[in-house]
C-alpha cells in the first residue's frame, strides 16, 4: 500500500516546488528572452493553457523520477541524477530541435541545479 506521509506527500510537495521554480524561471525572469529567441527563429514562443498542464505534468514526473532516485543514492547523487535526467536530457532534445537558447544556459544551469537539489532534499526529508 502506498503511504500518503512517505510517498504521496513527498511527490506532491516536490511536484509544487518543480512547477513554482519553472513558472518563475521561465515566466517572470526570462519570458521576454524566449519571446525574443523564438521571434528571431521565425516562430511562436508556446504559452498556451495546454503548454502549462504540459509542464505540470513534467513537474510530476520529475519528481517522480527524484523520488525513485533518492530511494538508492544519497541527497547529492540524486541531484546530480535528477539533473541529469531532468534537465541534460532536455536541453540536449531541443539543442537538437535548434530551440535552445544557450546563452540563457549560464542563467538555467545554476538556477536548474537549484531546483533539483531542494526538490530531492525535500523528498528526502519527508519520505
Amino acid at each position: 500500500m502506498i503511504s500518503f506521509k512517505k510517498t504521496i506527500l513527498p511527490i506532491f510537495l516536490a511536484t509544487i516546488w518543480i512547477s513554482l521554480s519553472e513558472f518563475v524561471r521561465n515566466e517572470l525572469l526570462f519570458k521576454t528572452y524566449w519571446i525574443d529567441y523564438y521571434q528571431k527563429l521565425g516562430l511562436v514562443f508556446p504559452s498556451e493553457p495546454i503548454n502549462g498542464a504540459m509542464w505540470g505534468l513534467w513537474s510530476l514526473l520529475f519528481a517522480i523520477a527524484i523520488f525513485i532516485i533518492a530511494k538508492k543514492f544519497s541527497l547529492i547523487q540524486t541531484t546530480l541524477l535528477a539533473w541529469l535526467v531532468g534537465f541534460i536530457l532536455m536541453w540536449v532534445v531541443i539543442g537538437n530541435l535548434g530551440v535552445l537558447p544557450y546563452g540563457l544556459l549560464l542563467f538555467a544551469i545554476p538556477l536548474s541545479l537549484l531546483e533539483s537539489f531542494i526538490a530531492a532534499y525535500i523528498i528526502k526529508k519527508i519520505s
